[in-house]
């Protein structure tokens, strides 16, 4: 699923996460060492109650077309965690998360929260690129007893996740792609040409 299926909600999104330069436009060097036209920073929305409450409408809306049972959400740490709070909360789920890295005392926990064995968990993050952070979390969620079956992000840079995920056995639904959301912002007069076409051509060469 994509922001196709939906109204116009996610384009007034993305208008807001390009005003607050969550959606920045340039060079830019990723973690991967790759060098990007763009560049997306979803941690920025926590600090704008107005754009996170919208983007958690996005994820809310899309949770209840999902034909599968959710027992659980987990946000996908560190940039996941504020919005799964909130659509938890919304949705009145309870909510767990998957540690970076194991705990080195205490219990030595994977997860934090509760999680019974066979529960279905969703998880929830804010952009997907790989799909790397992801399949970790659904890793430890499975080895602790969980059942991951689907991910909700709220941008999907194209780069490869949906069809990685899709290997595992997990689907990728986002709020926005980030094609679209490019057409839209250049459309709107917002983005200009240069950026409009050097992020078209880097996103065609993936």
């Amino acid at each position: 699923m994509n922001s196709n299926s939906k109204g116009g909600e996610w384009k007034d999104s993305a208008t807001l996460l390009q005003e607050i330069g969550a959606i920045k436009f340039g060079k830019f060097t990723l973690t991967s060492g790759k060098t990007s036209p763009y560049y997306v920073d979803l941690r920025l929305a926590p600090s704008h109650p107005e754009v996170l409450r919208k983007l958690r409408n996005l994820c809310v809306e899309i949770i209840q077309k999902i034909d599968d049972p959710v027992d659980k959400l987990a946000g996908v740490p560190t940039s996941g965690l504020p919005l799964a709070t909130a659509v938890g909360l919304k949705l009145d789920l309870p909510l767990i998360f998957a540690r970076k890295n194991r705990k080195l005392h205490g219990g030595q926990k994977l997860i934090e929260g509760s999680l019974n064995p066979g529960e279905k968990v969703l998880l929830i993050d804010d952009v997907a690129t790989t799909g790397g952070s992801i399949e970790s979390a659904a890793e430890k969620i499975k080895e602790c007893g969980g059942e991951v079956h689907h991910a909700v992000v709220v941008i999907d840079r194209n780069e490869g996740a949906r069809e990685k995920l899709k290997a595992k056995g997990l689907d990728l639904h986002a709020c926005m792609e980030i094609d679209e959301v490019v057409k839209h912002l250049h459309d709107a007069g917002i983005l200009e040409e240069r950026h409009f076409s050097s992020v078209m051509n880097y996103l065609h060469g993936n």
